[in-house]
């Protein structure tokens, strides 16, 4: 099964987040299929999402977690 979630990047107190498509039972820092974009966390938050690749995934049956799903 396949799940779009998130992967931590940075060094403490300055976490990125890429936002990846990967097997559910894998790690959540390990080897990912495919990164689809990033986000930063904070009043200054940033993200980039590649919608287009993100939707091909989500038609593949991809299940976005919860937080991703709010942060879309």
């Amino acid at each position: 099964m396949l799940i779009i979630r998130s992967s931590t990047t940075g060094k403490r107190g300055e976490r990125k987040f890429r936002i990846v498509v990967k097997e559910k039972r894998s790690r959540r820092d390990g080897k990912a299929i495919e990164t689809l974009g990033w986000y930063e966390k904070g009043p200054n938050g940033k993200k980039q999402i590649d919608k287009v690749r993100y939707d091909y995934w989500v038609s593949k049956g991809a299940v976005p977690t919860p937080a991703i799903e709010k942060l879309i």
